[in-house]
């Protein structure tokens, strides 16, 4: 049997070269996400006349994407547990529109009702938990009932009106800024809030990272390339300084939610990477009766995810109405969409049990980069959606890719 060029390449190169090449194809998947992040990125950075980057606009695209983010961070725990949740648009309008009523009709303080709120989000989650969990409803059947249920309970709430006029600092959360007037644009040519929390990120990066491999080759579990830990690091914190340096260069700083995105990011991918919960979430995704068999109380795993997606798709409500200053009926429409798109772009397997939070929330920010260039650009939104459309299959079919070539080298 011949042999292939890139094969032949392979066998005679070094064998530092050789494990290289062979652990990137082994982890085609993860990387290709970021690689086509930056690809996009550059292309409309191009085709703006640099526009796209621009530190004002940067800054536009976290707060304008916040929600679905958020939203991504949940759903790619569900998907990864092999489920599907349609309801977190509408959940997303019910919660805020309860926050709505609370603060104008029912006159309460502004922490108190985001804290009934988050508890409304867990009640909603709790709700179609139990159904999925204990009832053995498929998730699909569950979250569509969900999304008209509580679609309409949010009409009936605000009886098919708006409200507006929030307090501001219930609007802080959706469109404020970390120490907004700390330092004046005026004296000060960069916001040095921003500026000291990039290189705190970028210290503690590193240091996680290094003690992280440090931890595995102590272990013999490392099989990661020096070269490659190293470019991948360094990839890292170019994109930490570069994000810094744009949003410390605009007139307002660091915006809260992205404060609060980072904390989550950090936390549940802690979560899925290092604790039994999250071992059990990818065991019951990638086989469920083997982790029946296993021991994991796989009901328990399912409600609690559904608990989680519904306090996240409340924090998503209260983002929303915060930065619009207004909770209306239509609020949330076709969010769901939007987030099961990312996690989807971002690697996560249509059949459970593969999957990551910052995957997810990289395949967001593709969307978000591909909403905010075309606007740019002047595209036409059918032809957004079309395209964004084309982007959702190719992930996909790319995951399916990859699935059928590991199982033809398994054989």
């Amino acid at each position: 049997m011949a042999t292939s060029v890139k094969d032949a390449d392979v066998k005679t190169a070094p064998p530092s070269i050789k494990d290289g090449f062979v652990f990137l194809t082994s982890r085609l998947r993860q990387i290709g996400i970021f690689v086509a992040l930056l690809v996009i990125v550059t292309l409309f950075q191009v085709l703006t006349g640099g526009q796209l980057l621009q530190s004002e606009n940067v800054s536009n695209i976290i707060v304008q994407n916040s929600y679905i983010l958020l939203l991504a961070i949940g759903m790619v725990m569900i998907i990864i547990a092999g489920h599907i949740d349609l309801s977190v648009g509408s959940v997303a309008a019910f919660v805020g529109a309860m926050s709505g009523v609370m603060i104008q009709d029912w006159g309460l303080p502004w922490w108190l009702t985001l804290i009934l709120s988050l508890a409304i989000g867990a009640l909603v989650g709790a709700w179609q938990g139990f159904w999925v969990a204990y009832v053995g409803i498929p998730a699909f059947i569950v979250t569509l009932a969900g999304m008209l249920l509580f679609r309409g309970l949010a009409q009936i709430t605000l009886d098919n009106q708006r409200i507006s006029g929030f307090p501001d600092a219930y609007r802080q959360l959706g469109g404020g800024f970390l120490f907004p007037g700390l330092f004046p644009p005026e004296t000060n040519i960069l916001d040095w809030t921003t500026v000291g929390l990039g290189l705190i990120s970028t210290a503690l990066l590193v240091f996680s990272q290094l003690r992280g491999r440090a931890a595995r080759r102590k272990l013999n579990l490392d099989e990661e390339p020096a070269a490659w830990f190293f470019t991948k690091l360094g990839f890292g914190v170019v994109v930490i300084l570069g994000l810094t340096y744009l949003l410390a260069s605009s007139r307002s700083g660091t915006p809260i939610v992205l404060v609060v995105l980072g904390i989550l990011a950090v936390a549940y991918s802690a979560v899925m990477n290092n604790s039994v919960f999250g071992r059990h979430i990818y065991a019951r995704g990638g086989n469920l009766q083997a982790a029946q068999l296993s021991g994991v109380n796989t009901k328990r795993i399912d409600f609690m995810l559904f608990v989680n997606m519904g306090v996240l798709a409340a924090l998503a409500g209260l983002v929303f109405t915060g930065r619009l200053n207004s909770a209306g009926p239509g609020a949330g429409n076709l969010f769901e969409l939007d987030a099961i798109a990312a996690a989807f772009i971002g690697g996560a397997a249509v059949t459970g049990g593969v999957g990551t939070v910052i995957g997810a929330i990289t395949g967001g920010l593709i969307m978000g980069v591909l909403n905010n260039g075309m606007s740019l650009l002047g595209v036409g939104t059918d032809y957004q959606q079309f395209i964004k459309g084309m982007v959702l299959l190719l992930a996909v079919a790319f995951d399916v890719f990859n699935k059928r070539k590991a199982a033809s080298a398994a054989k």
